[in-house]
């Protein structure tokens, strides 16, 4: 459908909001590879695929490799769970294969079925501290967390650990209803280079795709992370 044509009112101001304004809103920018893996990250987040059917080429022609591409689809299905992330995989590699890609592509995964868990749980701790070290000792599901969400995808190569922060924390802002995660992870973030001003650039560059409530309560959320690190740093 062509908004231009059918909706041209709301094709303006919102192509003008959206891919000027925010974009090149002094102070809030961010490089083109970051925020195309961001929007792409929150799209996943709030369920908006047929808006990443039409972002994902967009991401691609601004640099964002095609491993990139798919790190971020694969690890979304530890936070929205494959109910929700199905449909995601269908449409990149559908997008893919549109564009001459031949599938699969190279494999980026470091671990085995052996050291997953003990992988997993050191990438807790370079991103949350010593005090996740035995962290997975604390039932099943951290044992899950620590060897599948932590081992199985955070270990893969492709994106930064960085990256891998920034990308959890977009797919939580924009789901909504995980506020107490959303400030564990923007912590996560902080402690990994990814300052407060920098999220929120991320929610700032985000906000068209998934509006003022869940940014502003991302943001709030980052303030709160920010304020906590300021008082342990001080303690």
């Amino acid at each position: 459908m062509d908004y231009r044509k059918t909706d041209p009112e709301f094709a303006e101001r919102f192509e003008h909001f959206a891919f000027d304004e925010v974009v090149n809103e002094q102070g809030q920018q961010l490089d083109d590879v970051t925020r195309h893996m961001a929007i792409l990250a929150v799209l996943l987040g709030c369920q908006g695929v047929e808006e990443f059917r039409l972002a994902l080429p967009r991401a691609l022609d601004a640099g964002l490799s095609l491993v990139m591409a798919k790190e971020v689809v694969y690890q979304a299905v530890d936070y929205l769970g494959i109910g929700r992330v199905r449909p995601f995989l269908d449409a990149v590699n559908e997008v893919l294969t549109a564009r001459g890609v031949a599938l699969p592509l190279e494999g980026q995964a470091t671990t085995t079925m052996d050291n997953r868990l003990e992988r997993g749980a050191q990438a807790q701790v370079e991103i949350f501290g010593d005090g996740m070290k035995d962290a997975w000792k604390n039932g099943h599901i951290n044992r899950w967390l620590a060897a599948n969400c932590f081992g199985d995808y955070y270990t893969r190569t492709g994106l930064t650990l960085a990256q891998r922060e920034m990308i959890t924390f977009c797919f939580l802002a924009a789901q909504g209803g995980c506020e107490l995660q959303l400030i564990a992870h923007a912590g996560g973030n902080m402690n990994l280079g990814n300052d407060q001003a920098f999220l929120i650039r991320v929610v700032s560059q985000c906000l068209p795709y998934i509006g003022y409530p869940r940014s502003l309560n991302a943001i709030t959320c980052i303030n709160k992370a920010a304020e906590a690190r300021k008082s342990s740093d001080m303690a």
